[in-house]
């Protein structure tokens, strides 16, 4: 027994021994070794670099300075990696020290493009696709990411809005859908989204345009307009936690304000027509508010209403994130917050936006990876009212804000302009003071995903579950009030939408090497639905009426009557089912096939299945063995073809009916009969668009300077349009339209530098143009009663129509030499100072025959062009941006046409025709009021060509800099000017106009801000 216990405590000592034996060998062999990872190309420190010790997890990454420190053993080798540059492996061995210089890898550091269901190399692609990175975009103040394109993309056309929150209206390669929106799809993270005012533009990652039909057929029946992928920002590997604050405060002030004609310009104008009406009214004035000091003959008010009803107005953002990752998991957390205040005085005119995203992605195991990520927005926009812009052009300067003899009036005692005798109130207080109109949206976007390495490195599985929910909900309020003549009612409209979609992606990549063959495949099916219901409503009398200062009345309960035709109901549930392929095959890195197939079904359209496919290659000719030309280091050629669809089109399929009919008499009795009923809409399917793209790729004298080129063809068929019937009072929808958009895009960029002073410039323009090419038939479809836009077979989508001008007529001499018949002439009663219209088919007479197309809404010609460049710590960037070749209808000077006792622009009276040789542009101010000259011409039509410095910012940064021996955070400092400079000659705030009429539309401010980044 005694042995036994001796035989285990001998036992013991021994296996103690080897134990602390090996300890001390294994605490003798590992040591801390220090180090640096700086790059090659400019022996700068490598913020970030991993290293990690060869077939083990432990691990550590580069700090600011580049500097590392990790515990490792003698037989340990260490490998160094960083994104972009080549990996290298260092043998511990008896080193204390290693410092580590990585060569850049020129295959590595060719741009990976982000696509439809996965990425790219630049190299490999066909189509057509533009990349805006995180920097780009947040260089642009705005809560609308969209904005910061503007100048940028080739083939895009961003047309700015300056309400507070306003989304700018986005066409990639023209327009191609008479009754839908026309804007593209937006994936966010791989959810189809509407539009992205929800989404902050800190939080993006990467703007891909898809803009042809080979890199947007992927998505089938929404990718009809364009696509626009967005990738959220997210962590990074072995990162240690990094937080970031970016924020800016700037001041948003108007820009060419329109000038109106002041007291004594108007009393001029006013004497010119030769109204004695009018005329009264100014001598009301007068006796009202007494006379000027300075001529006795104008009245003592001299108001400018736009500087009264507008002011420079601030805005704000701010947002922190915090992101990293360990080897397995990596992370990000975002807050942001914007406040952008608008122009407009005595009304709430802002736009606030709450933001919140947080996304994970982990590893876990080497061959599952999941992640999620969610993007949420809490929204408020208080819209000013737009009538206010309307009013202040029209309003007459004689008139004061307000008027202490309005007794009757409510406070503030607003002036009248009906106690002058004006038809009107004029005054844009009354549309500022005595309405609220406040939109709430909560948006929440997410997306769930695992995806699986089936054969590592060569087959993978995903499967991913996005999300979106929308809740919209907008109160419209009219306050009761009495402006000295009538009392105004209060009224209350309700609208409120609640929408949720969801889709769910399931798709296996396949990707190979063999040879000099390389293939990567993707297959997959996509189950989506879009379910939304609305109410609205409005009611009017509220009893108590309801004031700015007490929102707890501002509720439908308390309507006495309701509008009928205000109150609804509604909502949607769609579905659809879709399988979609895509191959990618290059050859000895030389010739590439690409190709993509997607079947899409739905519960939409009658025509449950539609089929789109596209098919191009590539030739990258610099890869030849019989390429030598020393200046051109990378040269590809490419072209494709493909089909895409619309479904943004509100479906109808009707057929014949049989309708009670006229009453009768058979056989002696009353019988009421039935009519054959024909007309019935038949929208069945989707409108399909058919395009062809040829493309040029190519890079000079070492990649400093890199050019593409494209030339499409994009033709849209099927297009819903209103059809006349034969024989039959009356239009329906069918699916007989057809339109094409055809351009050349040209974009070019030249980097180079000298010592530590580097620059870039750059610049890119497109040209388009826009043709119907059918329309079921019928020559034209047109819009508008007095202002007509028209789309001819053979001409453009809605261009304007009217009258050519020949000039003024100068005097009697001139309308008797016209042309026009004596006895046109004689019933026309023309004078000097009328317009001259164009007798375009020589009959002497100026009727409908003679109008003819005035010019397209759409530009001809779109170009940005960009500089910028670092020195040391300093670095400074300018954008300029412009358009050619588009009209806009100058719509608020045609109101004169149902209001003629407004005011006039100082341009439009500076101008006038006031006797022989004064001017062969505008009429006299008799003239103006006349039917003749008010007939929709090119008077109405101007030019909207401009160009503007869309963006200009200079910033420092403090990097590696210590203060009282203790290290500071990264900082950046920076100003910047959005819109400075507006340059063009059109009569109003700003040449851009969604669809070319302006009717008074809200001034696009320019912006200037100083900001901070800093990162810790």
């Amino acid at each position: 027994m005694n042995s036994i216990f001796t035989n285990t405590a001998t036992m013991r000592a021994i296996l103690l021994g080897a134990v602390f034996s090996f300890m001390a060998l294994t605490a003798f062999g590992q040591r801390t070794i220090t180090g640096t990872v700086v790059s090659e190309e400019d022996n700068e420190p490598l913020i970030g670099a991993t290293i990690q010790i060869k077939g083990g997890a432990t691990g550590t990454v580069t700090d600011l300075d580049g500097a590392f420190s990790v515990q490792a053993n003698t037989n340990d080798t260490l490998v160094f990696s960083y994104v972009g540059f080549i990996p290298q492996e260092v043998p511990v061995g008896a080193k204390n020290t290693i410092d580590v210089v990585l060569r850049p890898d020129a295959f590595n550091m060719e741009e990976v493009v982000v696509v439809g269901y996965g990425t790219q190399r630049e190299r490999d692609l066909i189509s057509a696709v533009s990349t805006l990175e995180s920097d780009d975009i947040i260089k642009t103040p705005t809560p609308q990411a969209m904005q910061s394109l503007q100048g940028k993309v080739a083939g895009v056309q961003i047309v700015s809005n300056g309400a507070p929150g306003g989304a700018p209206t986005v066409r990639i390669r023209g327009v191609g859908s008479f009754e839908g929106a026309g804007a593209p799809l937006y994936v966010v993270d791989g959810m189809f989204v509407d539009d992205i005012s929800f989404l902050n533009p800190s939080d993006i990652e990467s703007l891909s345009v898809l803009k042809d039909a080979s890199s947007a057929a992927i998505y089938g029946v929404r990718a009809g307009n364009g696509v626009v992928l967005i990738t959220t920002k997210s962590g990074s590997f072995n990162q240690p936690a990094q937080v970031t604050y970016d924020g800016y405060y700037g001041i948003q002030n108007p820009q060419n304000v329109i000038q109106m004609s002041n007291a004594q310009q108007f009393v001029q104008y006013i004497e010119e027509t030769g109204s004695a009406a009018d005329q009264g009214f100014i001598d009301n004035a007068m006796q009202r508010f007494g006379r000027s000091t300075v001529d006795p003959n104008v009245p003592a008010v001299n108001t400018d209403w736009y500087d009264l009803i507008m002011s420079p107005a601030p805005m704000q953002s701010h947002n922190v994130s915090v992101s990293g990752g360990t080897s397995q998991i990596k992370y990000t957390v975002g807050l942001g917050f914007i406040d952008q205040q608008g122009l407009l005085n005595e009304t709430r005119n802002e736009f606030q936006r709450f933001n919140i995203r947080t996304r994970i992605d982990a590893i876990l195991n080497d061959w599952l990876t999941v992640g999620g990520n969610i993007n949420g927005s809490n929204a408020r926009r208080f819209d000013g009212s737009n009538a206010a812009w309307f009013n202040a052009y029209h309003s007459v300067p004689i008139l004061p804000k307000t008027d202490p003899l309005n007794t009757d009036a409510s406070e503030p005692q607003l002036a009248n302009a009906q106690l002058l005798g004006y038809r009107g109130l004029q005054n844009p207080f009354y549309s500022l003071v005595y309405n609220d109109n406040r939109n709430n949206a909560i948006n929440v976007v997410g997306n769930l995903y695992a995806q699986a390495q089936i054969i590592p490195e060569k087959l993978s599985f995903k499967t991913q579950y996005n999300y979106s929910f929308e809740n919209a909900n907008n109160r419209s309020v009219s306050f009761a009030f009495n402006d000295g003549v009538t009392d105004r009612v209060s009224g209350l409209s309700r609208n409120h939408l609640t929408r949720f979609d969801q889709v769910w992606d399931n798709f296996l990549t396949y990707t190979d090497n063999f040879g000099k063959h390389n293939v990567k495949v993707t297959a997959g099916q996509s189950y989506r639905s879009e379910y939304a219901q609305g109410l609205f409503a409005r009611g009017t009398e509220l009893d108590p009426n309801p004031t700015r200062d007490n929102e707890e009345l501002w509720y439908l309960d308390r309507a006495v009557n309701f509008e009928q035709d205000a109150i609804g109901d509604f909502g949607s549930n769609l579905f659809f089912m879709s399988y979609f392929g895509r191959l990618s095959y290059n050859f000895d890195d030389r010739y590439l096939l690409y190709a993509t197939y997607r079947v899409d079904g739905n519960n939409k359209f009658q025509t449950k299945w539609n089929n789109f496919a596209t098919v191009g290659g590539g030739w990258i000719v610099s890869g030849e063995p019989f390429f030598n030309i020393p200046a051109v280091s990378f040269l590809k050629l490419r072209g494709s073809w493909g089909e895409l669809g619309n479904d943004a089109i509100n479906p109808a399929v009707g057929t014949p009916t049989l309708n009670p009919g006229r009453l009768t008499v058979f056989n002696g009795a009353p019988v009421t009969g039935r009519v054959f009923d024909p007309t019935f809409d038949l929208i069945d399917r989707p409108e399909t668009t058919v395009e062809t793209n040829f493309g040029v790729d190519a890079r000079f004298f070492n990649d400093r300077l890199s050019v593409t080129a494209d030339y499409f063809i994009r033709d849209t068929r099927n297009l819903a349009i209103l059809v006349e019937q034969p024989l039959i009072r009356g239009a329906v929808r069918r699916s007989l339209g057809e339109i094409r958009n055809e351009g050349f895009e040209f974009s070019a960029n030249w980097t180079g530098g000298l010592g530590e002073f580097r620059y870039n410039i750059g610049g890119n323009f497109a040209t388009l143009n826009n043709e119907v090419l059918s329309l079921g038939g019928a020559d034209f479809q047109q819009l508008g009663g007095e202002f007509i836009r028209r789309s001819t077979v053979g001409g453009s989508y809605l261009a304007f129509f009217g009258y050519e001008i020949n000039g003024v007529f100068q005097s009697r001499e001139d309308i008797e030499s016209s042309g026009y018949t004596e006895e046109f002439l004689e019933n026309a009663n023309l004078d000097p100072g009328d317009f001259f219209f164009k007798d375009q088919n020589g009959d002497g007479e100026i009727n409908d025959e003679d109008r003819v197309a005035l010019g397209s809404f759409l530009p001809d010609l779109t170009f940005g062009a960009n500089l910028g460049f670092s020195w040391k710590n300093f670095d400074f960037s300018m954008l300029l941006q412009g358009q050619i070749g588009h009209k806009i209808l100058n719509r608020k000077r045609g109101e004169i046409i149902f209001t003629n006792d407004t005011n006039i622009d100082a341009e439009l009276f500076n101008n006038l025709w006031r006797g022989n040789g004064t001017s062969n542009q505008y009429p006299s101010a008799a003239g103006l009021r006349k039917g003749w000259n008010q007939n929709s011409s090119e008077y109405y039509i101007e030019d909207g060509d401009f160009w503007r410095i869309q963006n200009v910012q200079i910033g420092y940064s403090f990097e590696n800099t210590r203060l009282l021996s203790a290290q500071i955070p990264t900082i950046r400092v920076y100003a910047t000017a959005e819109r400075p400079l507006t340059v063009f000659d059109y009569n109003g705030f700003n040449p851009e106009v969604p669809d070319g009429v302006d009717r008074q539309v809200y001034p696009v401010a320019a912006v200037y801000t100083l900001g901070l980044n800093v990162k810790f």
